[in-house]
């Protein structure tokens, strides 16, 4: 039996070496797989399946905007949306409760009377049967928030904190591809870009209910679904869009994105007939040019609230329901942008009404 051994109580360099080198890769973080997320590529849309979700890309959203009337015909404007994105998880992450997708639900009223919107917000990790969009055709949730499909007409319910929402859209018009068959370039880059296709005047029917009071609504509604993996260009800090359901029942869509000093980087927009024919806008046939700005008193940002579209041969003034219509969602998607009801005129006659989004305003928009 060995007393005291020197080798015993203290290592050899090369162990002692050995050892360092094992307590430092122990120390060093893991090589982690990361998420890979499906390139937009030009395709035909296929319906019903591109009304569900596309889990394979990053960013996704089902936009639904309109204006209502009441029984005394005050008009209001509204919005639902519902987000879905995908967080760098490593996919091969088994757990349940890891974040593979997260929704976000938005919500808004724009009442002239009150002169702000009603807001409210909801974000949830998908799962559980509690939060989900489904594949296959449109059924979004979180929680008592929905947007589903079903034949002929969708359906939006939502309870938020100061009202609630139960809506009918009956689909009245074939789904409208934007860009080119649903292929939307957002950048001189290809891969700046999104499959995109909207669904205008959208008759809408149900209640509000608000104050503890249930009042009948009607009115039309724009609904736009999206999905990216790169959506904002580089050296763009926003866009401004709008969707318009003309009086006529045509339909003009139209957006830019802008650059940091406020210039178009890209453009572009749909305009459909009556009758049914559509006519797609390039960039440089695209023009937003502000009117009027209005500064908020919450945040200090300053943003066109009144504007003079060209799209083509198309000159309309876009001019809000009323001026502070800003949307705080800090706390679901990060940023402060303005969305609200607009009427289209042309020379003092009022051709249709719809939503205009100002984003990146307040700051760079990221996604």
């Amino acid at each position: 039996m060995i007393r005291g051994s020197s080798a015993l109580a203290r290592p050899s360099p090369v162990i002692r070496c050995l050892g360092y080198a094992a307590a430092l890769l122990l120390a060093l973080p893991l090589p982690v797989a990361k998420a890979e997320f499906a390139k937009v590529e030009p395709r035909p849309l296929e319906f019903p399946a591109d009304h569900g979700s596309h889990p394979a890309f990053r960013t996704e959203w089902w936009y639904v905007t309109g204006w209502l009337g009441d029984a005394a015909g005050l008009p209001l404007g509204f919005q639902v949306t519902f987000f879905r994105t995908r967080p760098d998880t490593p996919p091969d992450n088994p757990s349940a409760f890891a974040p593979h997708h997260i929704l976000i639900g938005h919500a808004a009223i724009s009442d002239p009377a009150l002169g702000q919107l009603l807001h409210d917000q909801r974000i949830a990790r998908a799962g559980f049967g509690l939060a989900e969009a489904k594949i296959g055709d449109t059924a979004v949730w979180i929680d008592d928030w929905r947007l589903e499909r079903s034949g002929n007409h969708y359906r939006a319910r939502i309870q938020a904190r100061q009202f609630t929402l139960d809506l009918t859209l009956e689909i009245m018009q074939a789904p409208l591809p934007q860009g080119e068959d649903g292929f939307s370039r957002k950048g001189r880059d290809p891969e700046s870009a999104s499959h995109y296709y909207s669904v205008p005047q959208l008759r809408v029917s149900g209640t509000l209910v608000r104050n503890g009071a249930t009042v009948p609504v009607s009115g039309t509604a724009w609904l736009d679904h999206e999905w990216s993996s790169h959506y904002v260009a580089q050296g763009a800090v926003g866009w401004d869009w709008v969707g318009i359901n003309l009086d006529d029942g045509g339909a003009l869509m139209a957006f830019r994105m802008r650059d940091a000093e406020g210039e178009s980087l890209w453009a572009g927009g749909a305009l459909r007939s009556p009758q049914g024919e559509i006519k797609k806008f390039r960039p440089p046939e695209v023009a937003f040019d502000p009117r009027r700005k209005w500064r908020s008193p919450r945040t200090g940002t300053e943003y066109p609230v009144a504007m003079r579209l060209r799209a083509g041969d198309t000159e309309i003034e876009l001019q809000p329901l009323f001026d502070d219509q800003e949307l705080d969602a800090r706390t679901s998607t990060g940023t402060i942008y303005w969305e609200g009801a607009v009427r289209a005129v042309a020379n003092g006659k009022v051709l249709g009404q719809g939503y205009l989004e100002l984003t990146g305003y307040w700051r760079p928009l990221e996604l």
